[in-house]
């Protein structure tokens, strides 16, 4: 019969594990983070579904890297939300996978590199003459090196080795990358920039909630209201900014856009939609924590 493995065998072998994805801190298999880890596959292989099924058009390679550099600017939002949905749905278990969410978005962003290399016959002179003489390509390349140092940074061993301080520092450059991503967004789309707006707006919002946490840090947390507020805010400030965009492009008098917001005409506009999905997030949030201790308990130790 072989003997138990030592105390420090079994560190050790905690240690070896714990880089897989789906286990938590302590090595153990978690549920929550395969679920979350197929989840995040999952845009992946629908893309790789619908190329292999001829379904993406004339220019199926063209067609497949917008669509992952769409979802590789969806991950890096999600990411940043994780730390307001910590707070305002009260799920700390959203921390385990805030790493998950982040190397996501570096993936996918490197896929979509490698996908506009790929549509550019892996011409590779070609692919850096573009880069470095079209500006949106620039933006977009820029926020890429961004994500590979926080993805190259994300695991234990080097937040010991920059220490906690210089991590934080490094790792708030995420703020930077995700504006790169909406400029570079809206610069690439030829003609129909709702979705570019609709991210604006989520990215307005998150910007708020940081900046209302840190002015208010050490006084308690957010009021209840406060997050639902901001998320107002942002609607407005989406829609102002989608007003002037079509003045400076097309001509279009801002009060022209403006009141298009408040009309079902042309079907919910970027500002509403970004609006809705954050206020959707506070109010989860609120019924969570309307919800009895005891059906709350069993989610919790999930």
């Amino acid at each position: 019969m072989r003997d138990a493995p030592s105390g420090s065998a079994k560190g050790a072998a905690q240690r070896r594990l714990r880089p897989m994805p789906w286990l938590d801190n302590a090595g153990r298999f978690s549920p929550f983070k395969l679920t979350v880890l197929v989840l995040l596959a999952l845009p992946a292989a629908f893309v790789a579904y619908e190329f292999a099924g001829g379904e993406l058009g004339p220019r199926p390679i063209n067609a497949a890297l917008h669509e992952i550099g769409n979802w590789s600017l969806r991950l890096i939002l999600i990411s940043l939300a994780i730390r307001p949905g910590r707070a305002i749905l009260q799920w700390p278990q959203l921390m385990q996978i805030r790493r998950m969410a982040g190397v996501a978005a570096f993936v996918y962003a490197a896929s979509h590199l490698l996908l506009y290399a790929a549509d550019e016959a892996f011409d590779l002179q070609k692919v850096a003459l573009e880069i470095a003489f079209r500006i949106y390509l620039t933006i977009g390349f820029a926020a890429l090196l961004v994500l590979t140092a926080m993805a190259v940074t994300s695991t234990d061993g080097m937040v010991r080795r920059l220490g906690a301080k210089r991590w934080r520092r490094l790792h708030q450059l995420v703020y930077g990358a995700a504006l790169l991503g909406v400029i570079h967004f809206f610069m690439q789309v030829k003609a129909n920039v709702d979705e570019p707006w609709v991210m604006a707006g989520l990215f307005a919002w998150l910007m708020l909630y940081r900046l209302a946490a840190r002015l208010r840090k050490g006084r308690g947390g957010l009021p209840e209201w406060l997050p639902a507020a901001l998320a107002a805010g942002a609607g407005i400030a989406t829609a102002l900014g989608e007003s002037v965009y079509y003045w400076v492009k097309l001509g279009v008098a801002p009060a022209k856009v403006l009141a298009v917001n408040f009309t079902f005409a042309t079907g919910p506009r970027p500002a509403l939609i970004a609006t809705a999905i954050c206020l959707a997030f506070v109010l989860a949030g609120i019924a969570r924590r309307r919800l009895p201790l005891a059906v709350r308990r069993p989610a919790e130790q999930s």
